[in-house]
């Protein structure tokens, strides 16, 4: 396993390249699988960028995770996952997704172990030096060969989007937005930032977060019941009615 050395002279844990992956038997496979960290350091990872960078990351990871649930969709979706590519110093980016992976829970993700890398990643800027997501990521995710990479920038309110304009492709190409809307081709759906909130669309409709899809539920019950109150309150009134004339009936018989 290689080392990766900062600028103190620590050294950042490496997955082993895919030649040396490839002479390993299984249970040397295992052991390096194991042997790698779980977790990144402080030095890695961006400074803590409060509500505004915590909820653009998991309520997208929801409304995602609701999506493709719907979907009978096999596909795996993770935040902040230490990520291993081949040789490659380790990253954690703020949402990520990988399609036709079992979607069980992971500490890692391990490019040569899983057989496959991302597909899209997204980060979430809130403040601070953008150089880290708005060059620095575009140009890596790129040389890894990760289809898609969004930036959400929150500072502003923008939405960016790169795609690999082929497999082989290890420059980006910025997406151009269509009616303020971006495609993504890896997921399917479109991305929009609509009153600071980053929101998804599948064609027309828009995919719902599990609080909004609840409260959805919770408005749909509430008419139901209401419109059985309704009806019970008017079977109730034609019950009325008509004892009243058959009330009337028998007195005018009695006469």
């Amino acid at each position: 396993m290689g080392r990766h050395t900062n600028g103190r002279g620590e050294a950042f844990p490496r997955a082993p390249t895919q030649a040396e992956w490839d002479v390993m038997g299984p249970e040397e496979r295992a052991r390096v699988v194991k042997s790698l960290p779980d977790e990144v350091t402080d030095e890695e990872l961006a400074m803590p960028e409060g509500d505004l960078h915590f909820h653009a990351k998991v309520e997208t990871r929801d409304a995602l995770l609701g999506y493709f649930g719907r979907k009978k969709r096999k596909v795996y979706v993770g935040s902040e996952l230490p990520i291993y590519y081949p040789g490659e110093r380790r990253f954690a980016p703020d949402l990520l997704v990988v399609l036709d992976a079992e979607p069980h829970m992971r500490g890692k993700w391990v490019v040569s172990h899983e057989g496959k890398g991302l597909d899209w990643v997204m980060e979430v800027h809130v403040g601070g030096d953008r150089k880290k997501d708005a060059e620095y990521n575009v140009e890596r995710y790129a040389r890894l060969g990760i289809p898609e990479y969004f930036i959400y920038d929150r500072s502003r309110e923008e939405l960016f989007g790169y795609r690999l304009a082929t497999s082989r492709a290890r420059t980006y190409t910025p997406m151009p937005p269509r009616q303020g809307r971006f495609a993504s081709e890896v997921l399917g759906l479109e991305l929009e930032v609509v009153n600071e909130k980053l929101r998804l669309w599948a064609g027309e409709s828009l995919v719902l977060e599990s609080a909004e899809l609840l409260e959805r539920m919770q408005e749909e019950v509430e008419r139901i019941q209401r419109r059985a109150d309704e009806e019970t309150r008017r079977r109730e009134e034609a019950e009325r009615r008509v004892a009243e004339l058959q009330a009337q009936l028998a007195r005018l018989q009695q006469h």
